[in-house]
């Protein structure tokens, strides 16, 4: 889950060519430092079948911290503060902390916190024509926990939406609202802390 639903394609450090949507990605790159969105997450089957809807609020500062908080239909909260990611289930009662470069390897947003380029880890081309021009990039590895991710922004650099494949078919769309580019982030936000009763799983080596 945590692998499928980070947005940070969107901040990748890369240089793919003269293509619109590559140059709209540069202009994001060096312009953004934070960024905040509404979001809405659809996933559908191997069939094009809608599964569900899930929405809620984004927040990132770069280099590599994000708060990913769904709100609707029930909560659940991802924060990473570079270092390691804590994966909140009020619901369950349960935070599960990992390592953020263990399980961010081999995936768009370990771009955003190494600063590696694009063309190191995945095939990029350009989608589309005009205002619905976009990035599709595949992964190089076999490994990897998606096929492709296709990316659209506007022509200031900012994602629109994007599409996550998975190997088994099926898709996660992720689209976005109301963004607001460089505003103002208490680095508090992606500090994590448990609150009192919740079952805290370390999946941390590191402790």
């Amino acid at each position: 889950m945590i692998r499928t639903l980070v947005l940070a394609v969107a901040l990748l450090l890369a240089s793919t060519g003269p293509a619109p949507a590559a140059d709209a990605l540069q202009r994001f790159v060096d312009e953004v430092r934070t960024f905040t969105a509404h979001f809405e997450q659809i996933q559908y089957d191997e069939d094009g079948g809608e599964l569900g809807r899930r929405s809620g609020r984004f927040s990132l500062a770069r280099p590599g911290r994000f708060d990913w908080h769904y709100e609707q239909p029930y909560e659940q909260r991802m924060v990473c503060d570079g270092e390691r990611i804590w994966n909140y289930e009020p619901d369950l009662a349960q935070v599960t902390v990992r390592t953020a470069g263990d399980i961010l390897r081999d995936t768009p947003v370990a771009l955003l916190a190494e600063g590696a380029n694009l063309a190191e880890r995945f095939e990029v081309e350009p989608i589309g024509e005009g205002r619905d021009s976009g990035l599709r990039l595949r992964p190089k590895t076999d490994d990897a926990d998606f096929r492709q991710i296709e990316l659209w922004l506007e022509a200031s650099g900012t994602p629109t939406r994007m599409r996550l494949h998975d190997p088994l078919g099926g898709i996660s769309e992720i689209r976005f609202s109301d963004v607001v580019r460089n505003p103002k982030i208490d680095a508090g936000v992606f500090r994590f802390r448990p609150p009192a009763g919740v079952e805290v799983v370390n999946l941390d080596p590191a402790g």
